[in-house]
């Protein structure tokens, strides 16, 4: 009767030691799975940060070509308002010289009657 106990307490212990071997099994199994997961999270964010200073980079470029182009553009309206003053000066003195002329044509007129 002694020997079937000790098998039986024996094969209850291979029995527990089974369950517990299994149950580490499963904890190790959520552990890689969840540090598996963790490591896609942390490649996701390190890609979205490269990617965001990337983007700044262009952005900073874009910024700079913009501020190229808005100085010519003032460049170029600096000229042209000095263009315009020098063509409404150019308009007065025609203004004048046409003035003149119509004077000029009155008194000859007046000469040759």
């Amino acid at each position: 009767a002694g020997r079937g106990r000790g098998k039986m307490a024996a094969g209850g212990a291979a029995d527990a030691q089974a369950r517990f071997g299994h149950s580490v099994k499963g904890l190790l199994t959520e552990k890689v799975t969840s540090c598996g997961t963790d490591v896609i999270a942390l490649t996701k964010q390190v890609l979205k940060g490269s990617r965001s200073a990337e983007l700044l980079g262009q952005a900073a470029r874009n910024m700079v070509m913009q501020e190229d182009a808005i100085l010519h553009s003032e460049d170029s309206l600096r000229k042209m308002a000095i263009i315009t003053t020098h063509l409404q000066y150019q308009q007065e003195a025609i203004q004048k010289n046409v003035e003149q002329s119509s004077n000029l044509q009155d008194q000859l007129s007046h000469l040759l009657k």
